[in-house]
Protein backbone atom coordinates (compact mmCIF):
# COMPACT_ATOMS: atom_id res chain seq x y z
CA UNK A 1 0.00 0.00 0.00
CA UNK A 2 2.89 2.29 0.80
CA UNK A 3 4.14 2.34 -2.79
CA UNK A 4 0.73 2.31 -4.47
CA UNK A 5 -0.87 5.06 -2.39
CA UNK A 6 2.20 7.16 -1.68
CA UNK A 7 0.98 9.90 -4.03
CA UNK A 8 -2.23 10.25 -2.02
CA UNK A 9 -1.02 10.07 1.57
CA UNK A 10 2.53 11.44 1.66
CA UNK A 11 2.50 15.24 1.90
CA UNK A 12 3.68 16.98 -1.26
CA UNK A 13 6.54 19.47 -1.12
CA UNK A 14 5.69 23.03 -2.14
CA UNK A 15 8.40 25.39 -3.38
CA UNK A 16 7.72 29.12 -3.47
CA UNK A 17 9.38 31.08 -6.28
CA UNK A 18 9.45 34.82 -5.56
CA UNK A 19 11.26 37.81 -7.00
CA UNK A 20 10.37 41.32 -8.05
CA UNK A 21 8.68 42.22 -11.35
CA UNK A 22 10.79 41.32 -14.36
CA UNK A 23 13.50 39.48 -12.44
CA UNK A 24 13.16 36.29 -14.49
CA UNK A 25 10.77 34.00 -12.61
CA UNK A 26 8.76 32.87 -15.64
CA UNK A 27 11.95 32.06 -17.55
CA UNK A 28 13.01 29.81 -14.69
CA UNK A 29 9.57 28.19 -14.55
CA UNK A 30 9.88 27.36 -18.25
CA UNK A 31 13.27 25.81 -17.61
CA UNK A 32 11.90 23.84 -14.68
CA UNK A 33 8.85 22.35 -16.37
CA UNK A 34 10.85 21.38 -19.46
CA UNK A 35 13.26 19.32 -17.35
CA UNK A 36 12.34 15.61 -17.51
CA UNK A 37 13.22 15.25 -13.82
CA UNK A 38 10.25 17.48 -13.01
CA UNK A 39 7.55 15.69 -14.99
CA UNK A 40 5.37 15.24 -11.88
CA UNK A 41 5.51 18.91 -10.93
CA UNK A 42 2.38 21.07 -10.75
CA UNK A 43 2.64 24.83 -11.23
CA UNK A 44 0.52 27.54 -9.61
CA UNK A 45 1.01 31.11 -10.85
CA UNK A 46 -0.24 34.04 -8.77
CA UNK A 47 -0.60 37.15 -10.94
CA UNK A 48 -1.21 40.79 -10.18
CA UNK A 49 -4.24 42.19 -11.97
CA UNK A 50 -7.58 40.94 -13.23
CA UNK A 51 -6.34 39.47 -16.53
CA UNK A 52 -4.07 36.41 -16.43
CA UNK A 53 -1.21 36.40 -18.93
CA UNK A 54 1.70 34.57 -17.31
CA UNK A 55 0.13 31.13 -17.68
CA UNK A 56 0.27 31.54 -21.47
CA UNK A 57 3.94 32.48 -21.21
CA UNK A 58 4.77 29.18 -19.52
CA UNK A 59 5.37 26.56 -22.18
CA UNK A 60 3.96 23.27 -20.96
CA UNK A 61 2.56 20.12 -22.43
CA UNK A 62 -1.09 19.17 -22.11
CA UNK A 63 -0.24 16.81 -19.27
CA UNK A 64 1.11 19.59 -17.07
CA UNK A 65 -1.17 20.81 -14.27
CA UNK A 66 -1.05 24.59 -14.21
CA UNK A 67 -3.31 26.95 -12.33
CA UNK A 68 -3.48 30.75 -12.25
CA UNK A 69 -4.74 32.90 -9.37
CA UNK A 70 -5.25 36.65 -9.50
CA UNK A 71 -6.31 37.34 -5.92
CA UNK A 72 -5.89 40.51 -3.91
CA UNK A 73 -2.24 40.81 -2.95
CA UNK A 74 -2.87 41.93 0.61
CA UNK A 75 -5.27 39.17 1.61
CA UNK A 76 -7.17 36.91 -0.79
CA UNK A 77 -4.07 35.75 -2.67
CA UNK A 78 -3.38 33.59 0.39
CA UNK A 79 -6.87 32.13 0.21
CA UNK A 80 -6.58 31.60 -3.55
CA UNK A 81 -3.36 29.65 -3.15
CA UNK A 82 -4.89 27.40 -0.49
CA UNK A 83 -7.88 26.90 -2.76
CA UNK A 84 -5.62 26.02 -5.68
CA UNK A 85 -3.74 23.45 -3.60
CA UNK A 86 -7.01 21.94 -2.39
CA UNK A 87 -8.29 21.67 -5.97
CA UNK A 88 -5.02 20.03 -6.95
CA UNK A 89 -5.46 17.48 -4.16
CA UNK A 90 -9.06 16.81 -5.22
CA UNK A 91 -7.97 16.30 -8.83
CA UNK A 92 -5.32 13.82 -7.68
CA UNK A 93 -7.81 11.86 -5.57
CA UNK A 94 -10.35 11.67 -8.41
CA UNK A 95 -7.75 10.52 -10.92
CA UNK A 96 -8.31 13.59 -13.10
CA UNK A 97 -4.55 14.18 -13.21
CA UNK A 98 -1.52 11.97 -12.84
CA UNK A 99 0.82 11.69 -9.86
CA UNK A 100 2.14 14.95 -8.37
CA UNK A 101 5.40 14.87 -6.41
CA UNK A 102 5.99 18.62 -6.10
CA UNK A 103 4.21 21.96 -6.48
CA UNK A 104 5.95 25.16 -7.54
CA UNK A 105 4.13 28.42 -6.79
CA UNK A 106 5.30 31.45 -8.74
CA UNK A 107 4.20 34.60 -6.94
CA UNK A 108 3.56 37.93 -8.56
CA UNK A 109 6.56 40.23 -8.39
CA UNK A 110 4.68 42.59 -6.07
CA UNK A 111 3.77 39.92 -3.53
CA UNK A 112 4.75 40.17 0.11
CA UNK A 113 5.85 36.58 0.84
CA UNK A 114 4.92 36.72 4.54
CA UNK A 115 1.15 35.99 4.26
CA UNK A 116 1.72 33.26 1.67
CA UNK A 117 4.37 31.57 3.80
CA UNK A 118 2.13 31.92 6.85
CA UNK A 119 -0.61 30.04 5.01
CA UNK A 120 1.70 27.09 4.33
CA UNK A 121 3.68 26.56 7.55
CA UNK A 122 2.60 24.97 10.84
CA UNK A 123 1.37 27.55 13.31
CA UNK A 124 0.81 30.14 10.59
CA UNK A 125 -2.49 31.48 9.29
CA UNK A 126 -5.40 29.74 11.07
CA UNK A 127 -7.55 27.28 9.17
CA UNK A 128 -10.95 28.77 8.40
CA UNK A 129 -12.44 25.88 6.42
CA UNK A 130 -12.12 22.12 5.93
CA UNK A 131 -10.21 23.00 2.77
CA UNK A 132 -7.44 24.56 4.86
CA UNK A 133 -7.11 21.46 7.06
CA UNK A 134 -6.81 19.27 3.96
CA UNK A 135 -4.08 21.51 2.54
CA UNK A 136 -2.17 21.35 5.85
CA UNK A 137 -2.31 17.54 5.80
CA UNK A 138 -1.38 16.99 2.18
CA UNK A 139 1.12 19.78 1.44
CA UNK A 140 4.08 21.37 3.20
CA UNK A 141 6.32 24.31 2.37
CA UNK A 142 9.72 22.97 1.42
CA UNK A 143 11.59 26.10 0.44
CA UNK A 144 11.61 29.65 -0.88
CA UNK A 145 13.64 30.62 -3.94
CA UNK A 146 13.98 34.29 -4.86
CA UNK A 147 15.23 35.77 -8.13
CA UNK A 148 17.25 38.98 -7.95
CA UNK A 149 17.73 41.20 -10.99
CA UNK A 150 21.38 42.32 -11.00
CA UNK A 151 20.58 45.21 -13.34
CA UNK A 152 17.55 46.78 -11.66
CA UNK A 153 17.71 45.14 -8.24
CA UNK A 154 19.37 48.03 -6.46
CA UNK A 155 16.63 50.48 -7.49
CA UNK A 156 14.02 47.89 -6.49
CA UNK A 157 15.44 47.64 -2.98
CA UNK A 158 15.53 51.42 -2.72
CA UNK A 159 11.86 51.78 -3.64
CA UNK A 160 9.91 48.65 -2.63
CA UNK A 161 9.82 46.89 0.74
CA UNK A 162 8.51 43.81 -1.08
CA UNK A 163 11.94 43.36 -2.69
CA UNK A 164 13.60 43.35 0.74
CA UNK A 165 11.14 40.84 2.16
CA UNK A 166 11.43 38.50 -0.81
CA UNK A 167 15.18 38.32 -0.24
CA UNK A 168 14.89 37.99 3.53
CA UNK A 169 12.61 34.93 3.36
CA UNK A 170 14.67 33.08 0.73
CA UNK A 171 16.56 29.84 1.20
CA UNK A 172 18.21 30.35 -2.18
CA UNK A 173 18.73 33.57 -4.15
CA UNK A 174 19.21 33.29 -7.91
CA UNK A 175 21.14 36.20 -9.41
CA UNK A 176 19.68 36.88 -12.86
CA UNK A 177 20.88 38.89 -15.89
CA UNK A 178 24.50 38.60 -14.82
CA UNK A 179 25.38 37.89 -18.45
CA UNK A 180 24.17 41.31 -19.63
CA UNK A 181 24.77 43.47 -16.56
CA UNK A 182 27.42 46.08 -17.29
CA UNK A 183 28.32 46.53 -13.63
CA UNK A 184 29.90 43.50 -11.97
CA UNK A 185 29.37 43.36 -8.21
CA UNK A 186 29.77 40.82 -5.45
CA UNK A 187 26.03 40.54 -4.93
CA UNK A 188 26.30 37.55 -2.63
CA UNK A 189 28.35 39.57 -0.16
CA UNK A 190 26.13 42.67 -0.42
CA UNK A 191 22.81 40.82 -0.10
CA UNK A 192 23.99 38.59 2.73
CA UNK A 193 23.33 41.56 5.01
CA UNK A 194 19.60 41.00 4.37
CA UNK A 195 19.77 37.23 4.61
CA UNK A 196 22.99 35.70 5.96
CA UNK A 197 21.57 32.17 5.71
CA UNK A 198 20.70 32.30 2.01
CA UNK A 199 22.64 30.44 -0.66
CA UNK A 200 23.44 32.53 -3.73
CA UNK A 201 23.53 31.15 -7.27
CA UNK A 202 24.46 32.79 -10.56
CA UNK A 203 21.75 32.01 -13.11
CA UNK A 204 24.37 32.18 -15.87
CA UNK A 205 27.22 30.58 -13.97
CA UNK A 206 28.77 27.25 -14.97
CA UNK A 207 26.90 24.25 -13.66
CA UNK A 208 23.78 26.14 -12.57
CA UNK A 209 21.06 23.56 -11.97
CA UNK A 210 17.69 24.85 -10.85
CA UNK A 211 16.33 21.39 -10.05
CA UNK A 212 19.14 20.80 -7.55
CA UNK A 213 17.81 23.71 -5.46
CA UNK A 214 14.56 21.85 -4.79
CA UNK A 215 14.90 19.71 -1.68
CA UNK A 216 12.57 17.82 0.63
CA UNK A 217 13.33 19.27 4.09
CA UNK A 218 10.52 21.51 5.43
CA UNK A 219 11.08 25.26 5.29
CA UNK A 220 12.51 26.85 8.42
CA UNK A 221 13.03 30.44 9.53
CA UNK A 222 15.46 29.48 12.29
CA UNK A 223 18.54 31.00 10.64
CA UNK A 224 16.82 33.87 8.84
CA UNK A 225 17.20 37.49 9.92
CA UNK A 226 15.21 38.58 12.98
CA UNK A 227 12.88 40.63 10.79
CA UNK A 228 11.47 37.44 9.24
CA UNK A 229 9.98 36.15 12.50
CA UNK A 230 8.66 39.63 13.20
CA UNK A 231 6.93 39.90 9.83
CA UNK A 232 5.32 36.48 10.27
CA UNK A 233 4.15 37.37 13.76
CA UNK A 234 2.65 40.62 12.52
CA UNK A 235 0.67 38.70 9.90
CA UNK A 236 -0.76 36.38 12.56
CA UNK A 237 -1.70 39.25 14.86
CA UNK A 238 -3.17 41.49 12.17
CA UNK A 239 -5.88 39.61 10.28
CA UNK A 240 -7.10 41.44 7.19
CA UNK A 241 -10.67 42.72 7.56
CA UNK A 242 -13.24 42.44 4.84
CA UNK A 243 -12.81 45.26 2.35
CA UNK A 244 -13.28 46.27 -1.24
CA UNK A 245 -10.12 45.89 -3.27
CA UNK A 246 -9.32 46.74 -6.86
CA UNK A 247 -7.38 43.72 -8.22
CA UNK A 248 -5.55 46.05 -10.60
CA UNK A 249 -4.10 48.24 -7.85
CA UNK A 250 -1.36 47.63 -5.28
CA UNK A 251 -1.43 50.26 -2.57
CA UNK A 252 -2.10 53.84 -3.60
CA UNK A 253 0.56 54.05 -6.28
CA UNK A 254 1.10 50.90 -8.36
CA UNK A 255 -1.54 50.01 -10.91
CA UNK A 256 -1.96 47.53 -13.74
CA UNK A 257 -3.89 48.30 -16.90
CA UNK A 258 -4.43 46.39 -20.11
CA UNK A 259 -4.42 46.89 -23.85
CA UNK A 260 -6.46 44.30 -25.74
CA UNK A 261 -7.55 43.83 -29.33
CA UNK A 262 -9.01 41.07 -31.46
CA UNK A 263 -7.66 42.75 -34.61
CA UNK A 264 -4.17 41.58 -35.66
CA UNK A 265 -1.87 44.59 -35.51
CA UNK A 266 0.48 46.06 -38.08
CA UNK A 267 4.06 44.84 -37.29
CA UNK A 268 5.71 48.19 -38.05
CA UNK A 269 3.21 50.15 -36.00
CA UNK A 270 3.52 47.86 -32.98
CA UNK A 271 7.25 48.56 -32.98
CA UNK A 272 6.54 52.27 -32.71
CA UNK A 273 4.06 51.68 -29.88
CA UNK A 274 6.51 49.56 -27.88
CA UNK A 275 9.18 52.21 -28.33
CA UNK A 276 6.85 54.82 -26.88
CA UNK A 277 5.85 52.62 -23.95
CA UNK A 278 9.42 52.01 -22.80
CA UNK A 279 10.62 55.54 -23.53
CA UNK A 280 12.07 57.65 -20.69
CA UNK A 281 8.93 59.80 -20.82
CA UNK A 282 7.00 56.94 -19.20
CA UNK A 283 9.08 57.13 -16.05
CA UNK A 284 6.63 55.19 -13.95
CA UNK A 285 6.73 51.97 -16.00
CA UNK A 286 7.84 49.02 -13.88
CA UNK A 287 6.86 46.04 -16.02
CA UNK A 288 5.30 45.27 -19.39
CA UNK A 289 4.48 41.86 -20.79
CA UNK A 290 2.05 40.37 -23.23
CA UNK A 291 1.13 38.48 -26.36
CA UNK A 292 0.56 40.37 -29.61
CA UNK A 293 -1.31 39.17 -32.70
CA UNK A 294 0.37 40.53 -35.84
CA UNK A 295 -1.23 40.89 -39.26
CA UNK A 296 1.67 39.28 -41.15
CA UNK A 297 1.06 35.94 -39.40
CA UNK A 298 -1.85 36.04 -36.91
CA UNK A 299 -1.33 32.41 -35.88
CA UNK A 300 2.16 33.11 -34.51
CA UNK A 301 1.88 35.56 -31.60
CA UNK A 302 4.75 37.78 -30.55
CA UNK A 303 5.84 37.67 -26.90
CA UNK A 304 6.93 41.00 -25.42
CA UNK A 305 8.73 41.73 -22.16
CA UNK A 306 10.09 44.94 -20.71
CA UNK A 307 11.43 46.00 -17.32
CA UNK A 308 11.33 49.75 -16.79
CA UNK A 309 12.93 51.17 -19.96
CA UNK A 310 14.72 48.01 -21.06
CA UNK A 311 12.93 46.01 -23.76
CA UNK A 312 13.83 42.36 -24.19
CA UNK A 313 14.16 40.98 -27.72
CA UNK A 314 10.74 39.96 -29.01
CA UNK A 315 10.02 36.32 -29.82
CA UNK A 316 7.44 34.76 -32.16
CA UNK A 317 5.79 31.61 -30.86
CA UNK A 318 4.98 28.79 -33.31
CA UNK A 319 1.32 28.95 -32.24
CA UNK A 320 -1.01 30.44 -29.64
CA UNK A 321 -0.41 28.79 -26.26
CA UNK A 322 -4.12 28.50 -25.44
CA UNK A 323 -7.57 28.89 -26.88
CA UNK A 324 -7.66 32.66 -26.38
CA UNK A 325 -6.49 34.69 -29.37
CA UNK A 326 -5.88 38.39 -29.71
CA UNK A 327 -3.47 40.94 -28.29
CA UNK A 328 -3.18 41.17 -24.49
CA UNK A 329 -0.62 43.57 -23.04
CA UNK A 330 -0.36 44.39 -19.35
CA UNK A 331 1.48 47.46 -18.10
CA UNK A 332 2.35 47.82 -14.42
CA UNK A 333 3.61 51.10 -13.07
CA UNK A 334 3.09 54.33 -11.17
CA UNK A 335 1.33 57.38 -12.61
CA UNK A 336 1.39 56.07 -16.16
CA UNK A 337 -0.36 58.30 -18.74
CA UNK A 338 -3.10 55.78 -19.34
CA UNK A 339 -5.32 58.02 -21.44
CA UNK A 340 -2.55 58.89 -23.89
CA UNK A 341 -1.35 55.28 -24.10
CA UNK A 342 -4.86 54.00 -24.79
CA UNK A 343 -5.39 56.68 -27.44
CA UNK A 344 -2.18 55.63 -29.20
CA UNK A 345 -3.13 51.97 -29.01
CA UNK A 346 -6.64 52.65 -30.31
CA UNK A 347 -5.14 54.56 -33.24
CA UNK A 348 -2.91 51.56 -33.97
CA UNK A 349 -5.92 49.22 -33.92
CA UNK A 350 -7.89 51.55 -36.23
CA UNK A 351 -4.96 51.70 -38.64
CA UNK A 352 -4.68 47.91 -38.64
CA UNK A 353 -8.43 47.50 -39.31
CA UNK A 354 -8.19 49.94 -42.21
CA UNK A 355 -5.25 48.03 -43.72
CA UNK A 356 -7.14 44.72 -43.45
CA UNK A 357 -10.17 46.20 -45.28
CA UNK A 358 -7.95 47.42 -48.10
CA UNK A 359 -6.34 44.00 -48.58
CA UNK A 360 -9.58 42.03 -48.19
Amino acid sequence: MRNGLKQFYDPVAVTLLTGFLGSGKTTLINELVSDPRMHETAVIINEFGSIAIDHDLVRTGSERYIRTTTGCLCCSATSDIRTSLFELHEARMKGAIGPISRVVIETTGLADPAPIINSLIPGGAPATALRDHAVARHFYLQGVITTFDTIDGRSTLASFIEGWKQLAFADAVILTKTDIAEEKRNWARELAVLNPAARFHDRNGPGFDLVSLLGETPYSVSQKAEDVNGWLAMERLSPHPEHDHDPNRHGDEIEAFYLTSETPLDPDAIGILLGVLVSPQNRGLIRMKGLVALSDDPERPMVIHAVQHRMDPTVRLPQWPGEERGTRIVLIGMDLPQQQIRALFDALVARSKKSRRKTA
